[in-house]
């Protein structure tokens, strides 16, 4: 199905984006400051509008991609902004990556108006050149199901979300969890090369553990999330081997701030009784001082059994 669509942000992320809207055979007329973006776009065989109500006239969907709540406000709420030139049937698509509360606030502010997919994507710039971006995408069903066929130009995974928002939501707790993690991942490598090891020799071992194949594909479902905190792993051992690390770190000069705040949250596991428990009873521990119900609101029966480390 081939559709004209608006596209408001042409960055690094939304440039690429919109080109692969065009190779995929929609009418894209884009907007953004940059006059160089919008000559690629038209390089590219998109249309260079001169502002968002121009990218939005007769648009079935408006794509933005920008890099603030306040850009995205501007680009829709503004003078010559797309609402100016959204018919009654455009939807508005935000792709940009904005607090939960703002998504609801320009939802709000646009019912009765228009209708908004709340889309935010994972991956990089380079999964976006090559349309291989995972698109969050939240709201009504029908508006979804009208934007489908643009995320499959955009991206190789859409995952619904459910309800307008959620798409924000957990685009930013990913995002909170793979920021924190490229912190540790360079604490961990910088720890390895000041100890005297060969960085390849660090990366080997730690693709082969938990360290690089990652506690939401093996331990949490295999553990915690099945209700089963009896020791493959101990807290106290998890302790002691972490204050182990943080100990040839200060014997070799490395800044380990990651790795001394996880020191501390397994010294209030242990304090709270779950020592002999599996390192992953961190995670009851954190809901319990967080006011969560005990009982984790989570079913794994459905769960394939993910192991890595098994033998064919």
């Amino acid at each position: 199905m081939t559709m004209k669509i608006g596209f408001v942000g042409l960055g690094a992320m939304g440039l690429p984006m919109a080109m692969n809207l065009v190779k995929g055979g929609h009418d894209v007329t884009g907007f953004d400051l940059s006059a160089d973006a919008l000559a690629e776009l038209e390089k590219a065989g998109g249309t260079a509008g001169a502002s968002g109500a121009a990218a939005a006239e007769g648009a079935d969907l408006v794509v933005t991609m920008l890099p603030k709540a306040e850009h995205v406000e501007a680009a829709i709420f503004g003078e010559t902004g797309i609402l100016e030139g959204a018919g009654a049937e455009t939807v508005l698509v935000n792709m940009s990556t904005i607090l939960p509360e703002e998504t609801d606030a320009i939802s709000a502010r646009l019912a009765g108006r228009m209708a908004m997919v709340d889309a935010p994507v994972g991956r990089s710039a380079l999964e976006a050149k090559r349309g291989a971006l995972l698109i969050l995408a939240s709201g009504s069903e029908a508006d979804k199901e009208k934007a489908r066929p643009a995320f499959e130009c955009m991206g190789n995974e859409t995952i619904d979300c459910g309800a307008i928002g959620n798409g924000s939501r957990v685009k930013i707790i990913n995002n909170f969890m793979g920021v924190s993690l490229n912190a540790l991942t360079a604490e961990a490598l910088t720890l390895a090369e000041a100890s005297g090891l060969d960085i390849r020799l660090a990366l080997d071992v730690m693709r082969g553990t938990i360290a690089g194949i990652g506690h939401m594909k093996v331990t949490y479902p295999n553990k915690v999330l099945k209700g089963d905190l009896l020791a493959g792993f101990p807290s106290d051992l998890a302790h002691k081997d972490l204050g182990l690390a943080i100990r040839l770190a200060e014997s070799t000069n490395v800044p380990t701030y990651m790795g001394a705040a996880a020191l501390q949250t397994y010294s209030i596991v242990r304090a709270e009784g779950r020592g002999r428990q599996d390192y992953t009873a961190v995670y009851p521990t954190l809901r319990g001082l967080a006011g969560l119900p005990e009982a984790i609101p989570y079913d794994a029966s459905g769960d394939e059994e993910y192991d890595p480390f098994k033998k064919d």
